[in-house]
């Protein structure tokens, strides 16, 4: 479906032809680990990388989008990486990985929106454009996320592991798993606003 790609342009378009600010709330599942940025290192992929993943459709369309959109202007481009909301939202990442019969225990980057989506609007005020890396710095394995949501939600909850390559088997595309830096956007995030490592 290549609505995502169409609507979003259409919608960057008509903002750049009325001069109107445009923030597109885009995605950071377009990198995966590699040599240059191994698992646990602490060396996240920045703005200015190319992505390097496309195991699944929705990631490739959208590592095709991001360039397009960074020719306009008046664009804000937020990578969005496994959102987690203060709530038990279906869409949740927290709530998603709790219903999995198996997680994967890999560090990612994550975005925790009671946090962010204050400073999305911060940002658009203060009229940055561009492409940031819109998580919270640091990352958190799935483990730990759901050790979080044994002690503080469910007591009796449990779970258990299998490799990324067992996950392969199962899923019908691939997952990203990344670290982003955040150097950027902590650099330019506007005064007041308190992001918390994750």
């Amino acid at each position: 479906d290549a609505l995502p790609i169409f609507g979003t342009l259409n919608v960057a378009d008509v903002c750049y032809t009325r001069g109107i600010h445009c923030t597109v709330y885009a995605t950071g599942c377009i990198f995966k680990y590699d040599d240059a940025h191994p698992l646990g290192s602490g060396i996240g992929f920045t703005e200015e990388d190319v992505p390097n993943f496309d195991g699944s459709f929705y990631s490739k369309t959208k590592g095709f989008m991001e360039p397009m959109l960074k020719e306009y202007p008046n664009c804000l481009i937020l990578r969005v990486r496994m959102p987690v909301s203060d709530d038990l939202f279906h869409r949740n990442f927290v709530t998603k990985i709790a219903k999995y019969e198996k997680v994967v225990d890999v560090p990612n980057s994550m975005t925790i929106l009671h946090e962010m989506l204050p400073a999305s609007l911060a940002m658009a005020q203060k009229g940055l454009t561009g492409v940031y890396n819109f998580t919270n710095p640091g990352v958190i394995s799935h483990n730990q996320v759901l050790d979080l949501f044994k002690k503080y939600i469910d007591p009796n909850f449990t779970y258990s592991n299998f490799s990324v390559e067992e996950q392969a088997k199962i899923l019908k595309a691939a997952r990203s798993n990344n670290e982003l830096d955040t150097t950027k956007l902590m650099r330019d995030m506007p005064e007041g606003v308190e992001i918390n490592d994750i």
